[in-house]
């Protein structure tokens, strides 16, 4: 809202500073900012509400060491993580950019799942909360939607070289900057993602279903289609099973986030994409400042969640910040890096399946169940080897960072 008031502010009173509004970094850095103040200032007197009306977490009796001493801490604090996106997003962003609008319902969609799921556990005394089929659907339902939208909406495209512009609309001549030679570029609907250690980083769904004799709008569409649900419902519940911790989903996340904001503002700013000869999305810019207000609303929020934790964020936050981070690495066509980038969430995911397929295999080979980890999911099976949170929270950082950096390298890896 204030990008539109500054703009007329400028265009019309001639206001000094109000030019400022119009560099995405300055609205991304104010994002930030009051991200961190909504989250940190405001937060306390959430957690202090939360905590007046018996908002308590119930904690299973797993054995595990300090367990007992959580058992009663406020929960349902994502609240103050999608406050602290929302607030700086509105006052900050385009709202009429078809990319930040995706965002905005994808934070509230699965802020309305996980808020279901926290109140059916807390108000109505359920330990097991939302059925997981409705879950499922919930998450199926956003993917389809985003699916649907890159598919089909008409301001969600690339730019990429053609010889001969099927259109004046939207095309522009460009120089290349080794070989001197002009080029044509043209804003396109296209089925292109990013991939690294393939030719040229870019990978085209079409392409490579043609290769099977897989032709036609259709067939692309529903495997695009069945690939972003499985992201969207991958991610998300892999940020709900590391939320298992104190810290540990919200650092990892802000981590993972502060990549993304990096890798949207080179896809979406034409010099720097040319610079790295990737893919370059008009109007994906704005989700930097979408980004900041993320990274700042995790930041702030681990203020509290730290070890010992003062309050958790619950199915509130952890199935919301999943979600945003599937759809906007989607919306920016890095979904592929997702493996690499969210390895933690991954490690965590594969640390239950192969626990949970194992046990069933050798109870139904032996007559009894037998374990690859001492505890599942994986931060159990350090707690259980006698590591402490915080030991296992910072080291967890550490690969996720080591796994961010190596995702911002592949740019150039070819």
């Amino acid at each position: 809202m204030l990008y539109y008031l500054f703009s007329w502010l400028q265009e019309h009173m001639h206001i000094p500073g109000a030019g400022l509004f119009q560099y995405i970094s300055f609205r991304t850095a104010m994002a930030v900012i009051v991200s961190l103040i909504i989250t940190t200032v405001y937060g306390s007197s959430l957690i202090r509400a939360l905590r007046n009306k018996q908002v308590g977490e119930t904690i299973r009796d797993l054995g595990l060491e300090g367990e007992k001493s959580k058992v009663g801490t406020p929960t349902m604090g994502g609240l103050i993580i999608i406050g602290g996106i929302l607030v700086p997003t509105l006052l900050f962003a385009k709202l009429d950019n078809i990319y930040v609008i995706i965002m905005i319902v994808t934070t509230v969609w699965m802020g309305a799942i996980g808020f279901l799921d926290d109140y059916i556990k807390v108000f109505r005394k359920n330990k097991e909360g939302l059925a997981g089929r409705f879950k499922i659907i919930g998450q199926i339902g956003l993917g389809t939607l985003i699916a649907i939208t890159m598919y089909f909406h008409p301001d969600i495209v690339v730019r990429e070289k053609v010889q001969n512009p099927t259109s004046t609309k939207a095309v522009e001549v460009m120089v290349d900057t080794q070989t001197g030679e002009r080029y044509y570029t043209e804003n396109v609907k296209s089925t292109k993602t990013n991939i690294p250690f393939y030719k040229n980083n870019e990978f085209d769904y079409a392409e490579v279903l043609s290769m099977f004799g897989l032709n036609g709008y259709l067939v692309t569409f529903i495997v695009v289609l069945l690939v972003v649900v499985f992201i969207v419902t991958a991610v998300s519940n892999g940020a709900n099973i590391t939320d298992g911790i104190d810290g540990l989903a919200t650092g990892t996340s802000a981590i993972i986030g502060i990549t993304l904001a990096i890798l949207a503002y080179v896809s979406g700013n034409v010099i720097f994409s040319d610079y790295l000869n990737i893919m370059y999305i008009p109007n994906s810019g704005e989700l930097v400042i979408f980004a900041g207000a993320f990274v700042g609303a995790c930041t702030g929020f681990l203020w509290y969640n730290a070890y010992p934790a003062q309050v958790f964020m619950g199915d509130t936050g952890s199935l919301t910040i999943g979600g945003i981070i599937a759809a906007f690495a989607i919306l920016i066509r890095k979904e592929l890096l997702i493996p690499m980038l969210c390895g933690i969430f991954l490690l965590e995911n594969l640390s239950v399946i192969l626990q949970v397929s194992y046990f069933k295999y050798t109870r139904k080979k032996y007559g009894e169940g037998r374990r690859i980890f001492l505890m599942s999911p994986l931060h159990h099976h350090y707690q259980k080897k006698g590591y402490h949170e915080s030991k296992i929270v910072m080291r967890f950082f550490i690969v996720s960072i080591i796994l961010a950096i190596l995702t911002i390298v592949t740019l150039k890896v070819r």
